[in-house]
């Protein structure tokens, strides 16, 4: 969710974004962040006040007092439940690749204009500590007696280690983001194998703090891990490609459509794939296999830690949306509107991210009495009026940071 400054050439006849004075923002990729923002405020309205909410997207994770296994094969899908947790998958993957890409691409221009390695690594570093102590943060404010680290933690922890993979060549970050992505199954299964019993209340796979750090989600006496470092790291290396990709385009209309090119080749190619892998059954599911053939069931896909199948799945929509978000933004006759919801949000994730807690927790409280005990009509309704009251924030929060651009706002 990085807001680093997605800069680069832009074809002749778009004029420039009149959100970025003086820059060259592509209005497509911030579109597509807010866009998630909103997916990702209906999931966390349904964290807070959906008593029914399904989120049994894992076959690593147990259940919170260890007992048991987070999914159990043939446990019925409630369908308006698992759809409302399903179109919010999409969050994650987008916040990671984006981050790569923009980074990348405000990477390359801060080099071109002269700055010094080490200030590179030292303006990653204090983004990625910016956002850690985010996470830390939230945590605390969650009080689950232990650090709960989340897509926050896999952003943060990813950039930490983009100060030495930022120096390899395009096709090696790509070669390892891809090649993570399909093999990490072969490398969990054979050092990380998911638990298959419980006794006494504990898995009997315990895994240690720097393996849940790393590789698997799960739980220990100090830290809860939902997303382990290196998977997420792999859709920024995918991400961070795509940024360099972008900027060796040419400025012109011809250079945007290799771009919408490459998307749709991409989105296509990946969706392919998942059905493929999803119809086998085996590998590439991260032990989340289909009970059946509905349609549920192809969909219920392994996000703790993300499958072969999750990613493409997600990542495939992902590059489709963006497609169409570019194509969009090329055609249109005048510079994209500065009051776009979407181009707000996406321009202003981090706060967006950090203030959108604190009004669906404190409004579950203050109207509810607790925590996840209404349903899914006053879930959509709470994401809907947090929509609204952190619009004009979202607003004001962009102006200030354009006010004093080179003060310590420029890392939310």
């Amino acid at each position: 969710m990085s807001t680093a400054q997605n800069e680069t050439k832009v074809p002749d006849a778009s004029a420039p974004n009149p959100t970025a004075p003086g820059s060259h923002r592509i209005a497509a990729i911030d579109w597509m962040r807010g866009f998630v923002m909103v997916l990702m405020a209906i999931d966390h309205a349904s964290q807070m006040w959906n008593a029914g909410r399904v989120s049994a997207d894992s076959a690593y994770l147990p259940s919170l007092d260890l007992s048991t296994a987070f999914w159990i094969p043939d446990t019925p899908l409630d369908e308006a439940q698992f759809y409302t947790r399903w179109i919010t998958h999409l969050c994650a993957p987008t916040f990671l690749f984006l981050s790569g890409t923009s980074l990348a691409m405000s990477f390359e221009k801060r080099r071109a204009e002269g700055m010094p390695e080490f200030e590179l690594d030292r303006h990653l570093l204090i983004r990625a500590a910016v956002i850690l102590g985010c996470e830390v943060f939230l945590s605390v404010m969650a009080d689950m007696g232990s650090l709960m680290l989340q897509v926050l933690y896999a952003i943060g922890a990813s950039m930490v280690a983009m100060v030495v993979l930022r120096r390899l060549p395009t096709t090696a970050l790509l070669t390892l983001g891809l090649g993570w992505l399909i093999g990490s199954e072969f490398i969990l299964s054979q050092f990380f194998p998911i638990p298959t019993d419980f006794i006494d209340g504990a898995a009997v796979n315990n895994y240690s703090v720097p393996t849940l750090l790393l590789f698997v989600a799960g739980y220990s006496d100090s830290v809860i891990v939902f997303y382990p470092m290196t998977h997420w790291l792999a859709m920024m290396l995918v991400g961070w490609s795509f940024g360099r990709f972008l900027l060796d385009q040419p400025a012109n209309d011809f250079g945007r459509q290799q771009t919408e090119k490459l998307l749709l080749l991409s989105g296509t190619s990946s969706l392919l794939l998942w059905s493929f892998v999803r119809s086998r059954n085996a590998y590439g599911n991260m032990g989340l296999y289909r009970d059946d053939a509905s349609a549920v069931q192809w969909l219920h896909m392994s996000k703790y830690p993300p499958s072969l199948t999750y990613s493409l799945m997600e990542l495939g929509i992902m590059a489709l949306l963006l497609l169409i978000f570019m194509r969009r933004e090329r055609l249109m006759k005048r510079a994209p509107s500065s009051w776009n919801p979407l181009l707000v949000f996406g321009q202003t994730a981090l706060f967006f991210y950090m203030l959108h807690f604190i009004v669906l927790g404190t409004g579950a409280m203050a109207i509810t009495g607790g925590m996840m005990l209404r349903g899914l009509p006053e879930t959509f309704a709470a994401a809907a009026v947090t929509l609204v009251l952190l619009y004009p924030a979202c607003i004001g929060f962009r102006s200030l940071k354009r006010r004093y651009p080179k003060s310590f706002l420029q890392y939310i």
